[in-house]
């Protein structure tokens, strides 16, 4: 009678030990299947005690093969410590599993135990305290923005100057079509054979062409900076070289005007750097074209000095100085505002609209850097600026060869994708006079229709376009008829063309208009002549992670945590838990098309990208996405998408778990 009441009360209190937990907890069988669970256990699940019981472990789990492996660990080991799983209950609840084994009076496993204690909570204040300092931060930065725009002006110039720019922008868009074929044609007939008075007129022409085009795309890179859309690149690139490339297109002009030019360059700077070579060009473009205008007679030194080097980056400055007529101190101020120069006479004695130096402080000022100008007048000014570039050990993007026209390649049929008329004839002119076939489709769709009966070697596809558009028709290509034939993207604004989605969908390569004939024939041959499987490669080139390549950047993490070690690793340990478990619901719900599910995903992984420096390129993949995901759209539309956020995101865990390693090593070494 009294080892019955003992029976009993072990019994309940094993019971009220089970009940005190708050988490599920669940005792299982070697063969992993339920034998006891307390009503945590009940509430989560929303099953019977009685539905429970015999039951596999694993079926309550979104990743069964994982939960699997954390019953198999426990028999293995005989425990089990802090095991990310997420139940499958109505809310996908983020759990740590411990557990370890129990045995009877002889030593034998009986079962194991495990309790999955309930992180949820944990993670949304850690997720709401990021976002919370993050939308703090920019909320910051806004308003004071908002309080000088409102100091310095009134609402009604505020919303003209928004209403000028609009007008400039579809203006200048309107303008380019016929101006790329004025100087498209112009280049042509300056090829033919033609009196000295002829090529004298059209190479007027040509000049005007050319300085119409350069104020359209400082209208349009305005434009495009002040709307806050301007975006920059994270290439490989060698600044010696690039900087002395970019000075020789100055040298005819120089010489005309019987200038010297000076150019100092700091051999500390290391070989190849990281950062948007375009838009340091169109920076230093601007600054010594001005040089070179405002200077009759003297020198002009174009300067670059490393200010500081740490680990992953450096400093640089840049400075142009001229001998020319300087600016008077009252303009000083207002020589970076648009439409701005030093005086009235000005823009009548030298041309000019005062647009460059607007774009140049913004473009500056929109990759963190700063911008000074010194100048006395009729001594010359100096012009500087600071920027700083990550390091790599990577090779530099290669400048494309130019080649030249050799007219025994005949054997290369082109298909042209473009919908203006004039722009037709002017390619159709181009690719006879490099002797090759062509054939021409006014849109995207009858493009397909052609390619199913005709085979072609080369596209040359312009991107706006009626019925179906140049993005369209590429993914089509790709996606449907799983065609690796290259395709180069026409575009008439290489500044505002989102460059990303061109990879994306696919697109070899791309070519400005009006197009350089030299340029647009060596891209032709270089890809008409590469093995297929490097294109195929190509085509994505997001999809595949290139060797030496990092995808992070802690340079805003280290600011807004003041480089606090502790902190650092706090917010690199929460992005290293959370991301794995998102990147498998975005996949399943991908795999499932459940829509919800991958949209919520998505939603979640998009806060970390600025917060980790991702590139903001893999940032706006995610936005289309979860924009794809809303709509519904066919499983091939995103899957290459999700693919490269997958791969990035994987990546950023690794280099993130280095970046711990190391900080944590740093600390125990102090």
């Amino acid at each position: 009678m009294k080892s019955v009441i003992i029976s009993r009360n072990e019994s309940g209190y094993a019971r009220s030990l089970i009940e005190a937990s708050l988490d599920p907890l669940v005792t299982i069988s070697t063969e992993g299947k339920i034998t006891d669970m307390n009503e945590a256990t009940i509430r989560i699940t929303g099953k019977t005690r009685i539905e429970l019981i015999g039951t596999n472990f694993f079926e309550y789990f979104t990743e069964p093969a994982k939960a699997t492996e954390v019953y198999e660990a426990v028999f293995d080991k005989g425990f089990v410590a802090d095991y990310p799983l997420t139940i499958r209950d109505h809310k996908l609840t983020d759990v740590l599993f411990n557990g370890s084994v129990y045995k009877d009076e002889l030593g034998q496993v009986l079962g194991a135990v495990v309790v999955a204690r309930d992180i949820t909570e944990q993670k949304r204040i850690e997720k709401e305290f990021i976002e919370a300092k993050v939308f703090a931060e920019l909320a910051t930065e806004i308003a004071e923005e908002a309080k000088s725009k409102a100091e310095s002006a009134t609402r009604i110039a505020v919303d003209a100057v928004k209403a000028k720019q609009q007008f400039l922008s579809n203006m200048s868009h309107e303008i380019r079509t016929p101006m790329n074929a004025i100087i498209g044609f112009t280049k042509v007939v300056l090829k033919t054979e033609l009196s000295a008075k002829q090529k004298e007129y059209l190479m007027a022409i040509k000049m005007s062409g050319d300085a119409l085009i350069v104020l359209i795309n400082d209208i349009l890179d305005l434009a495009k900076v002040d709307a806050g859309k301007m975006s920059f690149e994270e290439t490989p690139f060698k600044m010696a070289l690039s900087i002395s490339a970019m000075l020789h297109l100055f040298e005819q002009k120089i010489q005309e005007k019987n200038l010297v030019l000076v150019k100092e360059y700091d051999n500390r700077i290391p070989t190849v750097l990281v950062g948007d070579a375009v838009r340091l060009h169109q920076i230093i473009l601007n600054l010594v074209s001005n040089a070179v205008k405002f200077t009759s007679s003297g020198t002009i030194t174009v300067s670059v000095s490393l200010l500081t080097e740490e680990e992953d980056k450096v400093t640089i400055q840049f400075s142009v100085t001229d001998t020319g007529i300087g600016i008077p101190d009252n303009k000083i101020e207002k020589i970076f505002e648009n439409f701005q120069q030093a005086s009235s006479g000005t823009s009548r004695l030298y041309g000019g609209t005062g647009l460059g130096l607007a774009i140049v402080k913004q473009l500056v000022e929109a990759q963190g850097g700063i911008i000074r100008v010194v100048s006395a007048v009729d001594k010359g000014s100096t012009f500087s600026f600071e920027l700083s570039f990550l390091k790599t050990k990577s090779a530099a993007e290669d400048d494309p060869i130019i080649l030249e026209v050799d007219k025994r390649i005949k054997d290369i049929k082109v298909l042209v994708v473009e919908d203006m008329a004039l722009n037709q004839l002017l390619m159709k002119t181009l690719l006879d006079d490099f002797g090759f076939e062509r054939d021409i489709a006014s849109n995207g769709k009858i493009a397909i229709e052609k390619m199913a009966t005709e085979k072609y070697d080369i596209i040359l596809m312009d991107l706006q376009m009626p019925e179906m558009n140049g993005f369209e028709a590429t993914e089509y290509i790709r996606n449907q008829l799983h065609l690796s034939i290259p395709i180069i993207a026409l575009t008439a604004d290489v500044t505002t063309v989102d460059l990303a989605k061109c990879r994306a969908v696919g697109m070899n390569d791309y070519i400005a208009k009006p197009v350089d004939e030299k340029l647009l024939y060596s891209k032709i041959i270089s890809l008409v002549n590469k093995p297929a499987a490097e294109r195929i490669n190509e085509k994505t080139p997001d999809t595949k992670t290139p060797v030496n390549w990092k995808c992070t950047n802690l340079m805003y993490l280290s600011k807004r945590t003041k480089s606090d070690p502790a902190l650092m690793m706090e917010m690199i340990s929460l992005y290293l838990e959370q991301t794995p478990p998102l990147i498998n619901v975005m996949k399943t719900s991908l795999e499932t098309k459940d829509w919800d599910g991958l949209h919520a995903a998505v939603h979640k992984m998009i806060p970390s990208f600025s917060i980790m420096g991702i590139s903001a390129e893999f940032e706006q993949i995610a936005i289309h996405v979860k924009e794809f995901a809303a709509r519904q759209e066919p499983l091939e539309t995103i899957s290459n998408m999700v693919t490269q956020l997958e791969n990035v995101c994987n990546q950023a865990c690794a280099e993130l778990t280095e970046v711990l390693n190391d900080i944590k090593m740093g600390i125990h070494e102090k």
